[in-house]
């Protein structure tokens, strides 16, 4: 299966990323150790290899598509609600320059993050336990970092009042969508704007018999107010109109 996950890294026209080798093995492993996990603890209902490489591999790695600079610089990127590990591991393998803030509510799922960096000696990837509304409201969190990404499935307006207080101004909080993210764009204006964010750009691309991904880059333009996030539950039950 290690050859198929090469083949379908290699062979797809989407990233603009060169991938070594040794990351191409270490991208393999995670996958194993994550498969074996799966067998006691739900982490992913995708373990076919070519499904696996195109919807958790490609799609995370395509970030690069956003930002051209991301294996140049060391970005600061929080991960918020990760899940097992997706965006964070993907592109903290494939760019070590990147610190990665893994985030997610449920401790098993970052002790399994814990536990795959430290087998997989992977160094830039900080895991931790935490509501998205109390790692927004820490002051050694709040608008520190370059970067938010988030593939957790929620509407746009309830992410933005999650993500943006992490991202210090001039960062940008990027979201992965699928297709009919117009329609969460348009609903999302007002929060965006309110936290202080504006939309910069989108990217769209197709993940091919997997549909179509749009990345949406919101620049952080200003401080978000301190009211925000809301008390837990209600970026979810009352988004932001």
């Amino acid at each position: 299966m290690y050859n198929d996950m090469v083949k379908y890294l290699s062979e797809n026209n989407i990233l603009n990323v060169g991938i070594s080798d040794e990351k191409k093995e270490k991208l393999y492993k995670f996958y194993e150790i994550l498969v074996e996990k799966n067998k006691v603890m739900n982490l992913t209902s995708i373990t076919e290899i070519k499904e696996f490489t195109y919807k958790h591999y490609i799609d995370s790695i395509a970030l690069e598509k956003v930002n051209k600079d991301l294996d140049k610089k060391p970005y600061s990127i929080a991960d918020l609600g990760t899940g097992a590990g997706f965006p964070g591991i993907p592109l903290a393998i494939v760019f070590p320059n990147l610190n990665m803030t893994l985030i997610d509510s449920l401790n098993k799922r970052i002790k399994f993050i814990q536990e795959a960096c430290d087998i997989l000696e992977i160094k830039n990837v900080n895991a931790i336990h935490s509501r998205a509304e109390d790692i927004a409201r820490n002051k050694a969190f709040r608008e520190s970092f370059d970067i938010c990404v988030s593939r957790a499935v929620a509407n746009l307006a309830s992410l933005s009042e999650y993500c943006l207080p992490l991202v210090k101004i001039g960062g940008s909080f990027i979201s992965y969508k699928s297709k009919g993210y117009d329609i969460e764009l348009k609903e999302a204006q007002k929060a965006i704007k309110v936290l202080g964010g504006e939309i910069e750009s989108s990217v769209k691309f197709d993940l091919g018999e997997y549909g179509e991904r749009i990345l949406l880059d919101i620049r952080k333009v200003k401080p978000t107010s301190n009211k925000y996030p809301r008390k837990a539950g209600l970026p979810t039950k009352e988004p932001i109109k």
